[in-house]
């Protein structure tokens, strides 16, 4: 999970992040630190408050790859009506890539999977 990354960029210690998570304040510190190293992972109920406390969007703690947990930040900042405009444009530019055969492909369908 990207969770220290996150905390740090928030501002917060273990100890806090754990205790606005609602978790008991006496094993805050300890599970964050454990959530944080890897020991243990946060049950998906405490990864979406800790996500909450933080600021993130959930699946941003769980993104393997740094281009997605980016994209994800990036998403989770804009506006509904931005949100909705770039999802329409993508769709568009995948409809019309799906339409044009590419070198890769066996040019039914614009993908690998002939059966597609």
């Amino acid at each position: 999970m990207r969770l220290k990354a996150a905390r740090v960029r928030k501002g917060l210690t273990q100890m806090q992040l754990g205790v606005l998570a609602q978790i008991d304040e006496y094993s805050a510190s300890a599970r964050i630190n454990q959530y944080e190293r890897g020991k243990h992972q946060a049950d998906f109920n405490t990864a979406e408050r800790l996500a909450q406390v933080l600021s993130v969007p959930t699946p941003y703690l769980y993104a393997r790859d740094d281009l997605l947990a980016d994209f994800l930040l990036d998403w989770h900042a804009l506006s509904a009506a931005a949100r909705s405009a770039i999802a329409a444009r993508t769709r568009e530019i995948l409809i019309a890539a799906d339409e044009k055969p590419s070198e890769e492909t066996d040019g039914k369908n614009g993908r690998d999977d002939p059966a597609a």
